[in-house]
């Protein structure tokens, strides 16, 4: 698996003409080069249903007079530049106008993406249509007739779908298609159908193909997905709707799974398939090196003009930030990331709390935020992970405790771990009381809300106050826990025949009970502050958590003083026999309406970082891939160092005796 790959969609309607009349090798070669680009993804098949060569499976586009995909291979391979295959699977634009029936229906018998068809846009196929064994035809025809480097399949997932045949097959089977359970498990086996045909039908011609089964999400929980895909590729626009927090989230679960992954950006302003659209450098130079820092290699998706023509300007772009990637991968390949703490997901215990940021929950992206910015190790993590390996696990929000995940809690916290919960997490299945000793018992629901919290201890920018709680929370009583807070209650509700001033109202100054405790399994909040976080970004609420995980986490692996907004993370190379600290600096803004963007890049001086090393002995500290010498300090436990400036990206080498 390449670390420099390029997306080339290619989505292109019938009504446009010439299409590669501009192909040219020399070209597109030059491009390639001028982008540092080891690998790009081509197309055999687009959204539109069109092949771009000669098919006998399917239409070649009526204005393509020439194999566009065997040249785009052949031009690549003479580089040596990797070329994986794209087909579009969920969509086939032409098709869905000839066999309507094939697509997939919502309850009220409407199609998706688009409703119907007055509306400019993709209709996606059901797979449990005849549809199926086309498809299976058209991916078999591309493997045996090209040298593809992998097969990237777009537009699949597990669906819910009330076609006529889906609906059918459940009457058959005696199911009632009213019932959603029913509808969801027959997603479920269609999906898992869909990729062991694919699987057997590509391997039966080519054992070792790569194959990527590409739904924009790689879901947490959900490692039977996962495993369908010999890799897996996170699509991640931060600026198409992903935001900057997403990737983080995804890659911090995706690396401790052990398969190979990269992250896949794109060189547009915003979407996918924005001509001339462009980022800004500084922007790929981040995405890029967040990429590297989370064990990840790297994708960037553009969109090849219909003439086949390649945009200098995007290959000017790119290579901007390939070029810097390319002098980086020594240290960044088959690295293991170390990590102190473990986000036990919402997403992964399968709560339905998925609201909020594109593709994932208010709560998980609260939690990632927070342990960014106060510069914590952490992996993210699902019920199936090892739970031993991390000092500390939180629970965010809506963690509900069920009996094999209390058994294995229970065997971490006899083995010294410490758990953060908040919210509902900690409460048994029927959420009626503690299935962990907090040493606090459940009261009931938080009658009001927004209510208010005064710490114990003062925040390390605000000091003492009492601050404004907006999300829901729950009232406890103490039973055994020591209370680090108190709720305090408003004087009411605002409501229509109570309300007080513009906004809510204020703290009648009361004792309504603990609002955070420490107990013998660690540290409860009585509120939702991971999710109240991700909405309103509260600085108090992140330097609640903070504190709450510097008594719970002592003896952390690495400190520094990289300010918020950087990031840092510790990977190890156990064949190289060192660690590598990478430390990054960006401050996206957003402008327009809410597009989040990275321009300046303001250079950081004389960063300190203190790493905690037990048993390991340090035999120098450099930096990569400059190769300067770094001065460090040697302690009890570790090294001390201050590193002389950052600007965007810097890794500093650690290396260790056998």
């Amino acid at each position: 698996m390449r670390f420099r790959q390029v997306h080339l969609d290619f989505h292109t309607s019938e009504m446009i003409p010439h299409i590669g009349r501009k192909f040219s090798k020399p070209q597109f070669q030059e491009m390639l080069k001028r982008g540092h680009v080891d690998s790009i993804t081509v197309f055999a098949k687009c959204h539109h249903g069109w092949a771009y060569f000669p098919s006998e499976t399917n239409e070649i586009h009526p204005h393509l007079d020439f194999d566009l995909l065997g040249a785009q291979i052949e031009a690549a391979h003479e580089i040596g530049v990797k070329t994986p295959v794209y087909l579009s699977v969920g969509f086939d634009e032409k098709l869905a106008r000839v066999h309507p029936e094939w697509l997939m229906r919502d309850e009220n018998d409407q199609t998706n993406w688009v409703k119907g068809f007055m509306t400019p846009g993709y209709h996606q196929f059901c797979l449990n249509s005849p549809y199926l064994d086309l498809m299976i035809r058209q991916v078999e025809e591309v493997v045996r007739k090209y040298d593809a480097d992998g097969i990237f399949l777009d537009i699949v997932g597990v669906r819910t779908c009330y076609c006529h045949t889906c609906v059918a097959m459940l009457r058959q089977e005696g199911k009632d298609p009213r019932e959603k359970r029913y509808v969801a498990e027959q997603g479920e086996r269609i999906y898992a159908n869909y990729t062991q045909r694919i699987r057997e039908a590509i391997h039966a011609i080519k054992p070792e193909m790569p194959i990527f089964h590409n739904a924009g999400h790689i879901s947490q929980g959900r490692r039977d997905l996962a495993a369908m895909n010999t890799h897996l590729e996170l699509e991640s626009l931060p600026t198409g709707g992903w935001g900057y927090d997403h990737f983080p989230l995804s890659a911090r679960y995706v690396q401790p799974l052990g398969m190979d992954f990269l992250g896949m950006t794109g060189k547009f302003h915003t979407f996918w398939g924005e001509f001339g659209g462009y980022k800004h450098p500084n922007a790929l130079r981040y995405e890029t090196a967040l990429s590297l820092a989370n064990g990840a290699r790297c994708s960037i998706g553009d969109q090849l003009h219909p003439e086949g023509l390649m945009d200098p300007a995007t290959y000017e772009l790119i290579g901007q930030a390939y070029a810097e990637v390319e002098r980086k991968e020594s240290w960044c390949a088959d690295t293991t990331a170390i990590a102190d703490i473990g986000l036990l997901s919402v997403e992964s215990v399968g709560v339905d709390k998925m609201g909020g940021a594109m593709f994932t929950g208010n709560s998980d992206a609260g939690a990632v935020r927070m342990l960014l910015e106060g510069k914590f190790l952490f992996d993210v993590i699902d019920p199936d992970a090892d739970f031993e390996q991390y000092k500390v696990i939180i629970l965010p929000d809506y963690v509900l405790i069920s009996d094999r995940l209390l058994a294995k809690l229970e065997q971490f916290l006899r083995h010294g771990g410490k758990l953060l919960a908040s919210g509902k997490s900690g409460l048994d299945a029927e959420e009626r009381e503690f299935a962990i000793d907090f040493g606090v018992r459940r009261v009931g629901d938080n009658p009001f809300k927004p209510d208010y919290f005064r710490p114990k201890f003062p925040l390390r920018s605000l000091g003492e106050a009492s601050f404004v709680m907006y999300a829901a929370g729950q009232k406890i009583a103490l039973d055994g826990g020591t209370e680090l807070g108190r709720r305090e209650d408003p004087y009411f509700n605002r409501e229509v025949f109570t309300f007080s001033s513009h906004q809510h109202t204020p703290s009648s100054m009361n004792d309504g009970g603990p609002g955070m405790v420490e107990g013998a399994s660690g540290i409860y909040i009585a509120w939702n502050v991971f999710e109240d976080y991700a909405t309103k970004g509260s600085l108090f609420l992140k330097e609640t958590v903070l504190y709450a995980l510097d008594r719970l986490l002592p003896d952390k692996t690495l400190t520094t003083s990289l300010p918020a907004q950087g990031v840092v993370t510790l990977q190890e190379q156990p064949g190289e026999c060192r660690l590598v600290n990478h430390l990054l600096y960006a401050v996206p803004v957003k402008r327009g309406d809410g597009v989040e963007i990275i321009e300046d890049i303001v250079p950081l001086y004389n960063i300190d970082v203190k790493l905690r090393l037990p048993g390991r002995r340090v035999k120098g500290v450099y930096l990569a891939p400059q190769g300067t010498p770094l001065d460090y300090r040697p302690g009890a436990e570790g090294i001390e160092y201050t590193l002389p400036e950052l600007e965007c990206h810097q890794m500093v080498v650690i290396d260790l005796q056998d």
